[in-house]
């Protein structure tokens, strides 16, 4: 292994053609779209969470059943087990549309803008932070990792 180049790697440096502006606005539309990646993965703790307590009824159902109200659990089993959480949706098919009607359309949108805009070249805001923040010579602040010997260049 040998020391990191100092600097950000091809990959994270900034087209010649983009400017400030633009490397702000793809940050922002890279923020919004983690901000919805966060959003997404509340939704599948939703859609855990509901399917963890339907079959958790099953408990409460056998133990109703089991000390004598049945009608309790009979109840239970009618009117909650397998309820949809809003009108002809179990959690799945909500999960489900907000992938199809939301989140995919935006995460390929923020992909084609980062595609077009900037070269396919992601972070570049965060890469010009973290440039801007290390403290060069430090060595837990290098641009990047290490290389190895069979790294290939990025002139």
């Amino acid at each position: 292994m040998t020391d990191s180049p100092s600097g950000p790697d091809r990959e994270h440096r900034r087209p010649a053609h983009v400017d400030d502006r633009t490397v702000e606005a793809l940050g922002a539309l890279s923020k919004a779209l983690e901000t919805t990646e966060r959003a997404r993965g509340r939704l599948y703790d939703f859609h855990q969470l509901t399917g963890t307590a339907d079959l958790q009824l099953d408990r409460a159902v056998r133990l109703l059943e089991e000390s004598g109200h049945s009608e309790w659990a009979e109840k239970v089993r009618s009117e909650i087990v397998g309820r949809n959480v809003i009108p002809g949706h179990w959690t799945f098919q909500i999960v489900e549309a907000y992938n199809t009607t939301y989140y995919e359309p935006f995460r390929q949108l923020e992909h084609s803008a980062v595609q077009e805009l900037a070269q396919g070249r992601d972070h570049l805001y965060e890469a010009e932070m973290k440039e801007s923040r290390r403290t060069r010579g430090h060595s837990d602040h290098t641009a990047r990792p290490p290389r190895t010997a069979d790294d290939p260049s990025d002139h």
